[in-house]
Parts: C-alpha cells; structure tokens; sequence
C-alpha cells in the first residue's frame, strides 16, 4: 500500500498530560484521603505516596479506559495498604485508640455539621473495603465502575451497597433514638 499508513498516534503520556488528567480529577484524591487518614499530616503523606504511586503507573494507562477508574484504583490500593500496614503495627506496638484520632474533616471548613460528623463515624465503622466502595457510590460511580475498581461484578456491587445501606439505616436509627 502506498500512501498514508493505518496506524494511531499513541495516546500522550507526558508529564503535562499526567498533571492535567490529576488536576482535573483531584477530588478523588481528596476523597480517598479524608477517608483513609485521620490527620491533616497523615492526610498529606497519603496524598504524597498516591501522587508518586500514580506517576509510577502512569506508563501502563490504557487510555481507552477511563482516567477516574483508573485514579481510583491506584489510589484505593495505596490507602488501603497503608491502613493495613499501620494497622499491623499498631497491633505489634500501641493498642488501638479510635477516640485518639480526629475525624477525617474537609480542610476548609472549621466546623463540620452534625450530619457529617455522623457519616464520618459511619465510614469509621466500615472495614477499608466496604469504605471504598461507599465512597465510590457517594461520587456517583456507576455499579461497573465500581466493580471494574475493586474487581467483583456490578451484582455484588449492587449486593454490598444494599447490606452497607441497611448498616447504615440501623446506624443511624440507633443514634437518633440516644
């Protein structure tokens, strides 16, 4: 054949289009964070690894995918090996104490409501697995989404928001009677 080839630009993989796709989508890391660290300086470290963590990935994105799913996965698998990696120490060193940590609170706001004070406990309560897949649902993605992030079929997605959904219900019944 003569004339122009059939081939495809590759997708762009530099640093700008990095930095531009995490900027666009920079709540998600906000998201993750507030949801797996307790301080604003761990919230600042776990932020740090998920950058440097998603740098590193950064070479194997299919661009055919969606950058949120993918952001969410890698930044899911860091958060929740860091909370697992602590969580080891602490058993080995310091008995846990939860009312010795703050609750995860957005930067901004000096004062958190009563409602989103009661969400953060209700997140305390779930183990890190259900918590990513709240937090995903709470940011409005879709059941495949959600199950393509975490690696279970949208059923069992659909499935586990249910029983998180009538946890919560119950959770929130009871603190209302107190």
């Amino acid at each position: 054949m003569t004339g122009a080839s059939l081939t495809h630009d590759p997708p762009d993989t530099s640093e700008a289009a990095f930095l531009g796709l995490l900027n666009t989508h920079i709540g998600i890391l906000h998201k993750v964070t507030a949801t797996y660290a307790w301080t604003p300086e761990d919230r600042a470290d776990l932020a740090q690894d998920i950058r440097a963590s998603l740098w590193a990935a950064w070479p194997m994105y299919d661009a055919t995918r969606s950058f949120s799913t993918w952001m969410y996965r890698v930044a899911l698998n860091v958060a929740i090996s860091e909370v697992r990696r602590k969580t080891r120490i602490q058993k080995h060193h310091v008995a846990f104490d939860p009312t010795a940590h703050d609750v995860a609170a957005p930067e901004d706001s000096e004062r958190v409501n009563e409602s989103m004070q009661r969400l953060n406990r209700a997140l305390d309560a779930l183990d890190v697995f259900n918590r990513a897949l709240l937090i995903m649902h709470l940011d409005d993605l879709s059941h495949r989404d959600i199950g393509e992030v975490l690696g279970m079929s949208e059923s069992n997605v659909a499935t586990k928001l249910n029983r998180i959904k009538q946890r919560l219900k119950t959770l929130f019944s009871a603190a209302s009677e107190t």
